[in-house]
């Protein structure tokens, strides 16, 4: 189990994280800051001068995952982590691994008042030897102010929030240990979906609204927007398999088997292994079938009709491709054979 601690930099988290694991059985601290610095020597300057934040490095967020997973193999028990996450598709990035994993995650959300919060930045001490370097980080803690601010709304909803504003790292810790022990604060109810061990064969279904617009679906665990849909289990037929997942993910159950529109071949991307993503058409719903529309919260966070150009903004790149090519499929009565996206044949 992993108890995640989150908040704004200088809101006390990784005190906060050395006082509990004092007060949980067989627990242990796991900072993935210092994977950070690892980066900083391991990656080409090219590479790290393309970002402003490690966190913004995919290779971070996986080595965050793996490390968490080797050490619970490793040690056992809970990990404690201190770190601030405040991009919502970072946390379902992470998060999601997590589960895919079968690491339960309980997410803590330290809350400080933001004229304590500026206090604490400008009382943090100095880097030894390096004052230029203390100062950086004091008004990089003050630059993401505002981003946390913005995250309250998504991090409150999800999080078990503790107001620190007037408490020591050491009574905080003791408010976070007794809302574990009385389940006050809950493990994340994330989808776990095992990962691929090879290449896997997927069925997405396209709806539409009375304006053509097409559905997409927010899953909490992962980051970017996607059609309805999922892997195909074994031995199912692939339009039946969209058909289940329709009704699993949003509560609609369509009445026909949908047409195929794209098969698309997804080249393997390290860690994914890719395979065939198959996209059907589901035909349109009324509005009184969308507003039947209901989300499991473990999976889905929320829905939308989108247009083409809406879609652009949502989707990962690879998806909207897909998208792109099943709606001129729509169009034309037609099936088109992609790889990674692009019409081949």
């Amino acid at each position: 189990m992993i108890v995640w601690i989150n908040g704004a930099f200088s809101a006390g988290k990784t005190s906060t994280a050395r006082e509990l694991i004092d007060l949980i059985p067989n627990s242990t601290f796991y900072d993935p800051e210092v994977l950070g610095g690892a980066l900083r020597l391991l990656l080409p300057q090219k590479r790290l001068a393309e970002v402003s934040d490690y966190q913004d490095l995919p290779i971070w967020r996986r080595m965050v995952v793996d490390t968490a997973a080797a050490l619970l193999a490793e040690v056992g028990g809970v990990l404690v982590v201190p770190m601030t996450l405040l991009r919502q598709e970072y946390r379902d990035e992470i998060f999601g691994g997590l589960a895919a994993r079968r690491v339960p995650v309980c997410h803590v959300l330290l809350t400080t008042e933001e004229t304590i919060l500026r206090e604490r930045i400008a009382e943090r001490e100095e880097v030894p030897g390096d004052p230029e370097a203390g100062a950086r980080e004091r008004q990089w803690a003050y630059e993401h102010i505002e981003p946390y601010a913005a995250a309250l709304e998504w991090l409150t909803a999800d999080a078990h929030v503790v107001d620190n504003s007037a408490l020591a790292p050491a009574a905080t810790a003791e408010r976070i240990a007794e809302a574990l022990r009385t389940g006050t604060a809950r493990t994340c109810e994330i989808v776990q979906t095992p990962e691929p061990t090879g290449q896997t064969l997927a069925a997405g279904v396209l709806l539409f609204d009375e304006d053509d617009r097409v559905l997409l679906v927010d899953p909490t665990y992962k980051p970017g927007w996607e059609f309805p849909g999922g892997i195909v289990e074994n031995g199912e037929a692939p339009a039946r398999a969209g058909i289940r997942e329709v009704a699993e993910e949003i509560g609609i159950r369509l009445g026909h088997v949908p047409s195929l529109l794209v098969v698309d071949w997804e080249p393997p991307r390290p860690p994914g292994y890719g395979g065939l993503r198959l996209l059907f058409d589901g035909g349109r719903l009324t509005s009184a079938d969308a507003g039947r529309l209901l989300l499991p919260d473990s999976e889905l966070r929320g829905w939308r009709f989108v247009s083409e150009e809406e879609a652009a903004d949502l989707l990962p790149a690879n998806r909207y491709e897909r998208l792109r090519w099943a709606l001129r499929a729509r169009r034309q009565s037609a099936v088109f054979n992609l790889e990674a996206g692009v019409p081949v044949g």
